[in-house]
């Protein structure tokens, strides 16, 4: 399954949009897509999760150093509205107690397009 990403960015915040599957295979396409966001510099990143359906120990890899990359730059990383099946890896995996986990993306980052 392919994996779609998409970033939105304003005032220092971004919201990264993440649709199908995090595995071996697509997991570099986040990493690149991690690597240009934080060359940006944002504070905050929130991950949207909501149509992600599975994501493999590649791509919690691939969270975990885009969180150890903004911890270092002074930023935060959450993650927003997990599927039950992605919200249980969180959990088994206890990566629910290192990231901030919302149940839905937080209302300051949903941007209308328009602005």
């Amino acid at each position: 399954m392919e994996l779609k990403v998409s970033t939105r960015s304003h005032a220092g915040h971004a919201l990264v949009a993440i649709a199908g599957e995090i595995d071996l295979y697509t997991a570099p396409r986040l990493q690149q897509e991690f690597t240009r966001l934080l060359q940006d510099g944002p504070n905050r990143v929130v991950i949207d999760m909501s149509l992600v359906e599975f994501c493999d120990s590649t791509g919690m890899n691939v969270l975990l150093s885009a969180l150890k990359r903004m911890k270092e730059q002074g930023g935060e990383l959450d993650v927003a509205a997990p599927r039950p099946a992605v919200r249980k890896i969180l959990q088994v995996t206890g990566l629910d107690s290192v990231f901030t986990v919302h149940d839905e993306v937080p209302e300051e980052f949903l941007i209308s397009e328009g602005s």
